[in-house]
């Protein structure tokens, strides 16, 4: 980049943390300046915005002073929303998911006519179709100037990170989630498939791809509560080494390998990826490279590379974008994965290619992640009053918005799972694809 491009880039930089900062401290005056004249007062913005967005179903507001705002297109869902607070208004038009998951956090906006998921499926099915708004996507520009700065993830903050979310209580996790607490993206042959029969499919898709044999080693970085790993040990015999930055799954971990007498094939470490030596004739990932933060990829990836065999297989497993480049939502950022990035595949197969490892096969599975979270939202709401018991209100609001707004992304704002397979060197694989369907039966 040229001198000159780098000097205004820090320029922006300064003026819109500048803008933010008056913004945030000022919020209140700003609205009530703005908006003191109007017969809609706080609403006047946001109604424009959502004149242009609700193109299909009927959204209703109620604002603070109990006035009816009725947004309305073709038919479709009909949700009725109260806004409890003036500022909410104000906020939505600025960064919308803050303003609504805090609002919805905090009871300052309710759902009166249908649910969570219901209101923010009416926003994404018309987002879908006639996409954000011009302000919106100015904002989001501007956000990528501080892209790699939010993802800053140095081993220190990588494991306090993973803390934030996966420590939580044990019980969180077993209350929604299937008995092997996998908690990543199920593979379904038909909506009508359990979530339990649908996470095994994705074990034994996993295994298939790999293409593992007894005795091989294994590593599996993002272990988590070890499913994966003693699905690989025990079904098909494999030696397997998993690494997790969460105390809390390391510990699952070793309990479920010792109940299922397969201590002498898994061994399970706390311990940073950037952190592991040795080879291994298969590497799999599932559900962790989200955390890794787009700075971090190439030395990722190049460990992947120098840990693999040079006849081996490897598998990335994770959430990513069918979009072009983005940023992480500011809500998820701050409240349930910290440091965290989807990235879109474009930002992703460079830096494979770069490290010298050789693509084999791409799956995308973005409607079976929408159906896991459908069960995983089910069950949760399910358990709802022992959850509370855990924790507390605000904290079942809050992970009720995560998981509604994490399913309607699957299913409507171009979230995708991928699944890439990767090799050190050619011909290593069938010809034809149809030997993983082969490998899935046999086990």
């Amino acid at each position: 980049m040229h001198p000159f491009e780098i000097k205004k880039v820090y320029l922006l930089w300064i003026c819109f943390l500048f803008f933010a900062c008056a913004l945030n401290k000022y919020k209140s005056f700003l609205g009530t300046l703005l908006f003191r004249n109007s017969e809609n007062s706080e609403l006047l913005v946001l109604k424009t915005i959502l004149k242009k967005l609700i193109r299909v179903g009927t959204l209703t507001i109620v604002d603070a002073s109990g006035r009816l705002h009725i947004f309305s297109g073709q038919s479709g869902p009909t949700v009725r929303v109260h806004l409890h607070n003036k500022l909410i208004p104000w906020r939505m038009v600025i960064t919308p998911t803050m303003a609504i998951g805090e609002g919805y956090m905090e009871g300052h906006l309710t759902v009166e006519d249908g649910t969570i998921y219901d209101f923010l499926s009416l926003l994404g099915q018309n987002i879908e179709t006639h996409g954000q708004h011009p302000f919106h996507l100015m904002v989001e520009m501007v956000s990528r100037l501080f892209k790699r700065f939010q993802q800053f993830n140095p081993q220190l903050l990588s494991k306090k990170n993973v803390a934030h979310h996966y420590d939580l209580s044990q019980k969180l996790y077993e209350l929604f989630l299937d008995p092997d607490l996998q908690y990543s993206c199920a593979y379904f042959e038909s909506p009508e498939t359990d979530l339990e029969t649908a996470q095994e499919n994705k074990k034994r898709h996993i295994a298939a791809k790999l293409m593992i044999s007894p005795g091989q080693s294994v590593l599996d970085i993002g272990s988590g509560w070890g499913g994966l790993a003693i699905f690989l040990a025990k079904t098909i015999g494999a030696r397997v080494t998993g690494i997790t930055l969460s105390e809390n799954q390391l510990e699952e971990s070793h309990k479920k390998a010792k109940n299922e007498g397969l201590t002498d094939l898994i061994n399970f470490y706390l311990r940073d990826y950037r952190d592991q030596a040795g080879t291994f004739e298969r590497i799999v990932s599932v559900g962790m490279f989200e955390h890794v933060g787009i700075g971090h990829f190439p030395n990722f990836f190049m460990t992947y590379k120098n840990l693999l065999a040079d006849n081996g297989i490897a598998l990335l497993h994770t959430i990513g974008r069918s979009s072009p480049p983005s940023v992480t939502d500011p809500w998820v950022r701050k409240y349930i994965f910290p440091g965290g990035y989807i990235p879109a595949l474009s930002e992703v197969l460079p830096i494979i290619e770069n490290t010298g490892l050789i693509v084999t096969d791409i799956e995308f599975l973005h409607a079976h992640y929408a159906e896991t979270i459908r069960h995983w939202r089910a069950r949760f709401n399910a358990n709802r009053d022992r959850i509370k018991t855990i924790y507390d209100e605000r904290f079942c609001r809050m992970w009720e918005f995560y998981l509604a707004s994490s399913e309607v992304s699957f299913r409507f704002l171009g979230m995708t799972v991928f699944q890439i397979q990767m090799v050190k060197k050619s011909g290593l694989l069938p010809l034809k694809r149809d030997y993983i369907e082969k490998l899935e039966n046999e086990m």
